[in-house]
């Protein structure tokens, strides 16, 4: 008789996820259905079990390691008796997510099972998002069949027990030398027939309908938040409990803030006199009250000689967190702008301040003019 751990091609001091990926591996490779029935292929298919069935619990497989074949072929096992395993459980745990219905993974059970989760993608605020918002929403989910009362049969009778599988809603059928559990035909796996359906809900006991719900969204969400309702998905079957409810936020992009993590990023222009003199500006804000004035506007104070690009962080007055107590900045990032369509007056008053400003006024050209003539003298040679 054959090494168990040659047969799967695996080192005795394996573990056991190389153990399984090797069994999933043989076993797709000589399932009878896959090679035409060949006696061959199901002749190593059953070695393949076999030797899964002892290496793969701890118990079988120390006997097996200390005595070797002698160790399990007590009166349990025996060549080709898998040490008593039941092989729907092994290709249940090992191929239930590949088989499914075939080898009992994923059975459709005839009792209460639970209602699908639902998704829905909620566009929200800016402002919704700072502050907190009761939003309304409307969501297509299926709801017990109230003629019925989830049933799925005519008011006044009930549906009946299905004779093919007895109300289990699974039937076995023998397959070469295993066999095989499938959902009943007959009934679907519900386990039950109806026979005189509902008219409301066609049989199905349940009926899709819209739903009205009032959402509570809480201040400091960002875009990409989850947000989940228990028990608002769609209605269990025959009696189960409802299924979930997912809802997706995404933020709708401002026409004046950025948001990054906590802080609120803000561009304002600011007159080239007041950027020049110093001075104060109103820049926009999201909340009212203490943080600005009533028209969500605060007053913000510019440096004496402020260049484009310089910010103001504004500690505070950015986003709240979700989960704490703290807030983020609000950074007003300044833009100097030069004035437009200037009058004969003014532009004489530009060129006379002109004339008055020397390098200390400019410092940024007065360097730039510098390291541009060591350049020019560089390329020229001069």
């Amino acid at each position: 008789m054959r090494d168990y751990y040659e047969i799967l091609g695996v080192s005795r001091g394996c573990d056991e996820a190389a153990l399984k990926s090797a069994f999933r591996k043989l076993a797709m490779e000589h399932h009878p259905d896959r090679n035409g029935g060949c006696e061959e292929a199901a002749g190593r298919f059953k070695e393949i079990n076999e030797a899964y069935s002892v290496l793969s619990d701890a118990k079988k497989r120390a006997a097996y390691d200390q005595f070797g074949h002698a160790g399990v072929n007590g009166p349990q096992g025996g060549p080709g008796g898998f040490g008593g395993a039941d092989m729907n459980d092994i290709f249940s745990e090992v191929f239930g997510d590949v088989f499914g219905d075939m080898f009992g993974g994923r059975q459709r059970r005839s009792g209460p099972s639970r209602g699908q989760d639902l998704r829905y993608d909620l566009e929200i605020t800016l402002e919704q998002a700072y502050a907190g918002a009761e939003v309304e929403i409307v969501v297509p989910a299926a709801m017990t069949c109230e003629s019925c009362e989830g049933s799925g049969a005519k008011p006044g009778t009930s549906p009946t027990v299905c004779g093919s599988c007895g109300g289990a809603g699974r039937v076995r059928a023998s397959q070469g030398f295993f066999s095989i559990e499938r959902a009943c035909p007959r009934c679907g796996g519900s386990g039950r027939l109806v026979l005189d359906p509902c008219k409301d809900c066609h049989g199905h006991g349940q009926v899709r309908k819209q739903r009205t719900l009032q959402v509570r969204i809480p201040a400091g969400v960002d875009d990409g938040a989850r947000i989940r309702l228990a028990g608002e998905g769609d209605a269990g079957a025959h009696g189960g409990p409802r299924g979930d409810l997912y809802l997706f936020l995404s933020v709708i992009p401002h026409e004046l803030f950025e948001r990054d993590g906590l802080d609120l990023l803000c561009t304002v222009p600011v007159p080239m006199t007041v950027a020049a003199l110093g001075g104060d500006i109103e820049a926009p804000c999201l909340m009212g009250g203490e943080n600005c004035d009533g028209n969500c506007k605060m007053t913000v104070k510019v440096p004496e000689g402020a260049q484009t690009g310089r910010t103001v962080r504004l500690k505070g007055k950015g986003m709240p967190s979700l989960r704490s107590r703290d807030r983020g900045d609000l950074v007003v990032e300044l833009f100097v702008e030069t004035p437009t369509k200037l009058t004969a007056r003014q532009k004489e008053l530009m060129r006379e301040l002109a004339d008055l400003c020397g390098e200390q006024q400019n410092p940024k050209s007065a360097s730039f003019i510098g390291k541009a003539k060591r350049f020019w003298e560089d390329v020229t040679g001069g």
